[in-house]
């Protein structure tokens, strides 16, 4: 999953990434309101965390604009403000959900998961698909009851192909939601990790659909 942080404060932006980065997502950063507003618009993020207090453009004109354009990306808004007027204005821009500052790291992830849960159809932090379990809160995976280590690009591939069972998803789109946008993207990566995943969980988990990408369970009919 790759995710967005737009928050001007230096040392608060680094930590919240830090901890994104930590859990296993890819993360990319901005520190003003444009800056925020310019790659959301442009970047497929599955999630973003956005400051409501931003120079050059505020948080609420950014997810305002955000959601004029048409985009759906949950969006996760933080503020030091904890007015209840303020809190409503957020929902109305279009905001998924609200923290106030201060708040402690664990609450953000938490609730980053579940907006990532929500936004695929899932409600449990466990997403199952045939032997294979992904526990979302742990990071902890396994196959018929059996717990399987992964590296931390496995598990991303594994997550993002978890969270979109049944559809088919290319390799273009893994590359653009598994990769911060300074990494060197290579498709054939992709293969690699696809590969070695099935070699983990069983070569029947993952699918291939020549022509289209990668498929984890049941196309829908």
């Amino acid at each position: 999953m790759r995710l967005l942080v737009v928050e001007d404060d230096p040392d608060l932006n680094r930590q919240i990434v830090t901890a994104l980065e930590e859990a296993g997502y890819a993360v990319d950063r901005a520190h003003d309101g444009e800056e925020g507003h310019f790659l959301g618009d442009t970047e497929p993020y599955d999630a973003i965390v956005l400051d409501i207090g931003l120079p050059k453009m505020d948080g609420i004109s950014v997810l305002e604009q955000w959601r004029r354009d048409g985009k759906t990306t949950p969006v996760l808004i933080l503020t030091a403000r904890d007015r209840w007027s303020d809190k409503v204005q957020g929902f109305d821009a279009g905001a998924d959900d609200y923290v106030p500052k201060p708040f402690h790291m664990e609450e953000i992830l938490a609730r980053i998961r579940a907006l990532l849960r929500r936004a695929s159809g899932h409600a449990s932090s466990e997403i199952l698909c045939g032997p294979v379990r992904l526990d979302t809160k742990s990071g902890r995976v396994t196959v018929d009851g059996a717990a399987i280590r992964l590296t931390s690009h496995e598990y991303r591939l594994l997550s993002y192909l978890m969270h979109h069972q049944g559809r088919v998803v290319s390799r273009t789109e893994l590359v653009e939601h598994l990769y911060d946008q300074d990494f060197d993207r290579d498709s054939n990566t992709i293969e690699v990790f696809v590969g070695r995943l099935r070699k983990k969980l069983g070569a029947e988990v993952i699918q291939t659909v020549r022509g289209l990408g990668y498929l984890l369970g049941v196309e829908p009919a």
